[in-house]
């Protein structure tokens, strides 16, 4: 028997999804959560053998949760549901370890297929989010995505610097070279445009 966590704010399809996944197979779903901050509580409190999580959540999102989780449990298996499969979202997902992408549009007998892969020590990437993954074309690097990203919360270059402990002179190098690849005057433009583009 393989124990979920199963975590989204979608309340009909999270309901569903509890109701069919033990109908599909040998799944018992432990614990519900309905936001980034309950899926990393109820993980943490049941150690299921997978943690299924929606991508896209009010305050933590899913890739937040995923961040917090490894802190606490680097061990757990975890399945990420997605609608929009952003190429620099599942660059930043793979980085975390996340060992498992499938469709919300997947038929739940699927679904239950790839839990099962994933409990078993094994990867499992959705054709179609795959192919949407290969397409990219961010000119940003690491170092400017993650300065970008932080500049995007609304911190100072002297924050910034503090937070990624980098020198303001690094900082302001890679924002300027941020704000040329995006041509964009300004570093909040810049932030928002990489934003609009999924580079963040």
């Amino acid at each position: 028997m393989t124990t979920v966590v199963l975590a989204d704010d979608e309340v009909l399809l999270r309901k569903a999804l509890a109701a069919l996944l033990p109908l599909e197979g040998e799944i018992t779903v432990v614990a519900e959560a309905e936001d980034g901050e309950s899926a990393v509580r109820e993980t943490l409190r049941h150690r299921p053998d997978v943690l299924v999580i929606d991508l896209e959540m009010p305050g933590v999102d899913g890739l937040g949760a995923v961040a917090q989780i490894r802190r606490e449990r680097p061990e757990q298996v975890i399945l990420m549901l997605t609608r929009h499969a952003r190429p620099g979202v599942l660059r930043r997902a793979l980085k975390l370890g996340v060992q498992g992408f499938v469709s919300k549009s997947a038929e739940p007998a699927h679904i239950t297929s790839v839990i099962t892969t994933l409990h078993e020590g094994r990867r499992w990437i959705d054709p179609d989010v795959s192919a949407l993954a290969v397409i990219d074309d961010n000119p940003l690097t690491d170092r400017e995505i993650d300065v970008l990203r932080v500049t995007g919360d609304g911190y100072s270059v002297a924050d910034i610097a503090a937070r990624l402990h980098l020198a303001e002179g690094t900082v302001r190098n890679y924002l300027s070279n941020a704000m040329q690849k995006t041509q964009t005057r300004t570093r909040h433009e810049a932030a928002r445009y990489a934003r609009e583009h999924d580079w963040l």
